[in-house]
C-alpha cells in the first residue's frame, strides 16, 4: 500500500448514521394523545423506529458515553434528534408537561410515568366512561363501537 491509498482511505467521510435519514417522523409514527393513539400502541412503534435506526439506546437504560470520550458528540447530536422524534409524535398537551427535559431518555420517562402512575384511579375513571357510554351519546352505531373500542384500548394501557 503506498503513502497516497492510505491517505486517500483515511480522508473517507464517515458513513451517515441511518437516523439522519429520517425526514418525516409523522408518517411512521402517529401522534400519542392517549384516546385515538394509545401509550401501548405508540411505545410499540417508537420502539420498532429506534431499533430500525439504530438508537435504542437512546430510550432504554443504556448509559451515555462519558462526556471525555470521542463518541459522546454524536451521541449528544442523535440523542437530540431522538428528542425531536418524541416531541414531534407527541399531542401539544403532552409537549407542555415535556418541553423542559433535554435528553431523550428523560423525556422517555416522563412519558411512562404520565400514562403508567395512578393506573388504578384512571382505570375505574375509564371504567366508569365505558359502563355510562350509551348509544344515544353517539352519534351513530359505528361511533358507538369506536368509542368502546377506544376506551378498551386506553383500559389495556392500564392493565
Amino acid at each position: 500500500m503506498t503513502k497516497e491509498t492510505v491517505a486517500e482511505s483515511s480522508n473517507k467521510p464517515d458513513p451517515l448514521h441511518p437516523a439522519y435519514s429520517v425526514s418525516n417522523i409523522q408518517s411512521k409514527i402517529r401522534t400519542l394523545d392517549g384516546t385515538k393513539v394509545t401509550y401501548s400502541a405508540w411505545v410499540k412503534l417508537f420502539r420498532l423506529h429506534t431499533v430500525a435506526y439504530k438508537v435504542s439506546n437512546h430510550i432504554d437504560d443504556s448509559a451515555p458515553p462519558a462526556a471525555t470520550s470521542p463518541e459522546y458528540a454524536q451521541w449528544k447530536e442523535l440523542d437530540a434528534l431522538v428528542l425531536q422524534w418524541i416531541y414531534s409524535t407527541i399531542s401539544d398537551d403532552l409537549m407542555k408537561r415535556l418541553i423542559d427535559t433535554t435528553v431523550a431518555r428523560a423525556a422517555w420517562t416522563k412519558l411512562e410515568k404520565i400514562f403508567l402512575s395512578n393506573k388504578k384511579a384512571r382505570a375505574a375513571a375509564l371504567e366508569t366512561k365505558f359502563c355510562n357510554l350509551t348509544l344515544t351519546a353517539c352519534s351513530s352505531v359505528d361511533d358507538y363501537c369506536q368509542r368502546l373500542s377506544d376506551l378498551a384500548s386506553q383500559l389495556a394501557d392500564v392493565d
